[in-house]
């Protein structure tokens, strides 16, 4: 096996993440977690293709193998502060990972994953959104989680709110129906395309059940 260096797609010359999944592959194979500490690592190196084939590397292996980035919760939080978007979204999708082992240091920072989030791209927004799923189907966090939820779908872009709606009431609780549905109620009106409508609607339907 080539070093973690050499086995990312940039060093090799390639343009496709093929490389990039091999590696994720291997360290979730080997359990290698000397692998993932060197891509951290790399996560400060000067050439920021590297940094995004290694943000790349450690979230696949995180939707394998969350554990081994369970360490390093830190670290993707401090990385929400930086200017690159590729770096934002990618420790989004890490903590998204974590948060299904480390519910708890995940929860600790959502203030910071929402703060990152509302200032950055839509795909830091999934993954947010996604974060904030995963938070809610532990029951400590549920009631919380869902007001924060609830609150996002207020304001979000017409083209994620049927998704974000979508993941909202995989965990909503009787608790929150009657909030889940009048957010939802208000925003119909705004949305003009008709498999969007028909999406929404179909939640609010069997929320109203």
């Amino acid at each position: 096996m080539m070093s973690v260096l050499s086995s990312l797609a940039n060093s090799q010359g390639r343009r496709d993440e093929e490389p990039n999944k091999e590696l994720a592959r291997h360290i979730v194979d080997k359990n290698d977690t000397t692998a993932v500490e060197e891509l951290v690592q790399l996560l400060q190196h000067k050439d920021k293709n590297i940094q995004s084939d290694s943000i790349k590397v450690l979230y696949e292996v995180g939707v394998e193998k969350p554990e081994l980035l369970a360490p390093y919760i830190k670290v993707f939080v401090q990385l929400l502060h930086i200017k690159n978007n590729r770096l934002v979204w990618g420790a989004m999708a890490a903590l998204n990972a974590v948060a299904t082992v480390k519910a708890e240091e995940v929860y600790q920072n959502l203030s910071l994953i929402l703060d990152a989030a509302n200032k950055g791209s839509v795909i830091a927004k999934d993954h947010a959104v996604k974060i904030m799923v995963q938070l809610a189907k532990v029951p400590a966090y549920t009631s919380d989680t869902l007001t924060l939820l609830i609150d996002q779908l207020k304001d979000a872009p017409l083209n994620q709110l049927p998704s974000y709606v979508e993941l909202t009431a995989t965990v909503v609780t009787s608790e929150h129906k009657t909030e889940l549905s009048r957010v939802l109620q208000q925003r119909l009106p705004e949305v003009e395309q008709e498999s969007k409508c028909k999406r929404l609607e179909k939640v609010l339907k069997k929320l109203q059940k």
